[in-house]
């Protein structure tokens, strides 16, 4: 008499479970300081846009040139209508397409007639390239906007904002749309080869028990534990990290043992949400142990 064995139960208790916990992983990269750089392409490509929809256009045209109002011949049978001109001095030519031609070329370079357009642009580059470079953390960041709140209360009671105002009018600023365009483009290029490229390449791998470090470009990956790791995030630059890097700061990871470990990745972005996944992840892994 035989009997049919049963099928043996498999000693895995949850593999669904360890497969997603070996899955599960948060990358954090250290960028460059070009990661805040995006307003300065953002705003060219803006203005280079108003410049375009705008519609007006820009001539060089030699010195003493005079506006005027004439009659001209506007049509083929000799009709002649009342035009604004402009009406180049005796010896003075207005440009050529070619050195042989006889005739002055049409105008072709967009540009605003508004002057506030450049004003604006280059306004945000200046404030870019300050920020960018001169770190503003802590009581720094408090006392800059607590200094801009005051002198702008004291110049509105001393009455002279009418005054600044009147003298920055005056101030005349025009960059045409290629200008824009060329500037914006050439940036914008960088940025993203520099964000997606090239800073990946620094970077730290936090997985449940471990993390691995790069911390230079081509060079090998350490591996660490993550028992008894600290982890320090810091966002003290308000203008750098809130405005600029829009919710981005440095995090500073220490590792206990014998040979402690100490990495600074700067300017990583989304960092509070990185921390909380992180920190979610290990603390999953605590619960998982005691079980």
């Amino acid at each position: 008499m035989s009997t049919t064995p049963s099928n043996p139960t498999n000693p895995t208790a949850n593999p669904s479970a360890s497969a997603s916990a070996g899955q599960q992983e948060v990358t954090v990269v250290s960028h460059s300081t070009m990661l805040y750089w995006w307003p300065v392409w953002a705003c060219g490509f803006l203005m280079a846009a108003i410049t375009w929809f705008e519609g007006t256009l820009m001539s060089t045209v030699p010195d003493d040139t005079k506006a005027s109002i004439q009659e001209v011949e506007v049509t083929a049978d000799g009709k002649k209508e009342k035009r604004e001109i402009l009406i180049a001095p005796a010896k003075g030519k207005f440009p050529r397409a070619t050195a042989t031609d006889t005739m002055p070329s049409d105008p072709a370079l967009h540009m605003s007639r508004q002057k506030s357009l450049g004003v604006i642009f280059f306004t945000v580059v200046l404030m870019v390239v300050v920020f960018t470079n001169i770190p503003l953390r802590g009581m720094w960041s408090v006392l800059i906007i607590i200094g801009i709140v005051t002198i702008s209360l004291i110049l509105h009671l001393a009455g002279l904002w009418d005054i600044i105002l009147r003298y920055v009018r005056v101030l005349d600023v025009r960059v045409n749309m290629g200008g824009y365009l060329f500037l914006s483009s050439i940036l914008f290029i960088i940025w993203i080869l520099t964000i997606c490229f090239f800073d990946r390449r620094i970077y730290i791998i936090f997985t449940p028990g471990q993390f691995r470090v790069c911390t230079e470009i081509g060079g090998g990956e350490k591996v660490f534990d993550t028992m008894g790791m600290k982890m320090e995030k810091q966002q003290t630059d308000f203008f750098r990290h809130t405005i600029l890097g829009l919710g981005a700061g440095d995090l500073i990871v220490k590792t206990s043992g014998a040979t402690n470990e100490h990495f600074d990745l700067h300017n990583v972005l989304w960092i509070s949400s990185k921390v909380q996944r992180i920190e979610e992840m290990l603390g999953k892994k605590k619960v998982m142990e005691t079980r």
